[in-house]
């Protein structure tokens, strides 16, 4: 994010020295004012990305469905138009030495030649076939878990983006409020010491300093409104809005009273995409055994043939057929041994990401949850800062208005206090951040907005 705001911050710059539009839509279009609920809403209602994934489903879903009917008979309707020749060969045996009186030659020859066609039915059903079919529906619905998870995994880290967008463009609009406040205040110290200089009760060198301080201030806030409108750029286009969002809901520090650690564990292995992914995986890698082993054991079948037009036939042809058949592949060039030991490796392989999965989601789960209690900690200790810096900062202007202190004494104050609320803000934002990897890593990222009422604290 950081980068991308500087990124931003740079293109801005640029535009502003060439004179370049920045953006004709948002000088157009009125903000549009979004509480985080209402943006989080817009997001997964908007992201392609998610859009993709949940296509994703549909087809995993679509193949699940279409082997769910595996065992029932296949059908098949068969035409032939056939132009054939048969040839009987009839021994008269004892009958031979009157038939060569007569000119009849042993054996009897008989000869047909017709133009015949044959319309057959044939249905075909697997009895049994070595499990098979069930490692073929445990395979598609194992499918669609993993892309189930995988669409869950990037709405989290879509709403995770979204997080640090939204709340990164209030720092970025607490930042533009507070160095404003510090031009504001420069400005004010340099017309009470040209004042002061007029009545040559302070040098010039004095004056010139602060005049520098306020130039350098001014800088600052000019580095802070680029800030601003990059990130009002990023959020704009995460929520896909021509017009500029303006957030309503603050930058606010997490309550204390966090549930445990534990809880946020017990969730995170239940709920977390990737963990619930390479679980899935497991399913589909125990498919792939059975399906490996299945092809070591025999296929049986049952099979009926109907001859729709018995009339009009070849001789051999039977009119039905029914049956039973077995089908056992007695050598393959593959070696199926081989197959079944790589497929149970492929197996293990996966049990083994599920636990070290669990291993690394429950010290991200621990990390963030002591990150959160500890940014929140910061944040009030710079509450107490600030009043120290807002009474030195008085004490500074007194002192100077009574030429006791220098020029540089009040505008490192006021720097001084700027910055100290500027660091408030981002231990806020740090806290923040905290509590959203906190969620995103237990899988309940979409919560935030429960975290964000009345208990939290403004900074």
């Amino acid at each position: 994010m950081a980068a991308l705001t500087r990124t931003w911050a740079t293109v801005l710059r640029l535009a502003v020295a060439t004179g370049a539009p920045i953006s004709a839509g948002h000088a157009q279009e009125p903000p549009l004012a979004l509480s985080y609920a209402a943006a989080q809403a817009r997001f997964l209602d908007k992201s392609d990305a998610i859009d993709a994934a949940d296509a994703a489903v549909r087809a995993a879903e679509a193949r699940r469905d279409a082997v769910r009917t595996l065992g029932r008979p296949d059908v098949d309707v068969e035409a032939q138009v056939l132009d054939f020749q048969k040839t009987l060969y009839l021994p008269l045996g004892s009958l031979s030495p009157v038939a060569g009186a007569f000119g009849i030659t042993d054996p009897l020859i008989f000869r047909v030649r017709r133009f015949v066609s044959r319309p057959i039915v044939t249905a075909t059903m697997p009895l049994y076939a070595g499990g098979r079919m069930d490692a073929a529906r445990t395979g598609a619905a194992s499918r669609v878990e993993i892309e189930a998870a995988a669409r869950d995994d990037a709405a989290a880290q879509g709403l995770a983006q979204l997080a640090r967008a939204y709340f990164g463009r209030q720092l970025a609009a607490q930042a533009v409020d507070i160095r404003r406040a510090v031009v504001d205040g420069i400005a004010a110290h340099v017309a009470a010491a040209r004042a002061l200089e007029r009545e040559q009760q302070i040098a010039p060198a004095q004056r010139l300093q602060a005049e520098a301080a306020l130039e350098e201030a001014r800088r600052e806030a000019e580095k802070a409104n680029a800030d601003l409108a990059a990130a009002d750029l990023a959020l704009a286009g995460l929520l896909r809005s021509d017009a500029p969002i303006s957030p309503v809901t603050p930058l606010a520090v997490p309550p204390a009273a966090l549930p445990p650690a534990d809880d946020f564990v017990a969730t995170a292995f239940d709920r977390h995409p990737a963990l619930k992914r390479l679980e899935a995986s497991v399913k589909l890698a125990g498919a792939g055994v059975a399906a490996e082993q299945a092809q070591l054991r025999p296929t049986v079948y049952a099979v009926a043939q109907y001859n729709l037009d018995r009339r009009d036939t070849l001789i051999t042809d039977p009119d039905f057929i029914f049956g039973v058949g077995v089908k056992y592949r007695l050598f393959s060039g593959q070696g199926r041994s081989a197959d079944v030991a790589a497929a149970r490796a492929t197996r293990s392989q996966a049990e083994a990401g599920v636990r070290e999965a669990q291993v690394q989601i429950e010290t991200g789960v621990r990390v963030a949850h002591a990150q959160a209690r500890s940014a929140r900690e910061r944040h009030a200790l710079y509450g107490r800062t600030i009043a120290a810096a807002d009474e030195a900062l008085r004490v500074a202007r007194l002192s100077f208005a009574e030429l006791q202190g220098t020029s540089r004494d009040v505008t490192d104050a006021q720097i001084g206090a700027g910055r100290v609320r500027v660091e408030q803000a981002r231990a806020a934002h740090e806290a923040l951040d905290a509590l959203v990897t906190l969620l995103q890593v237990s899988g309940q990222l979409e919560r935030l907005p429960d975290f964000l009422g009345p208990g939290t604290i403004k900074p």
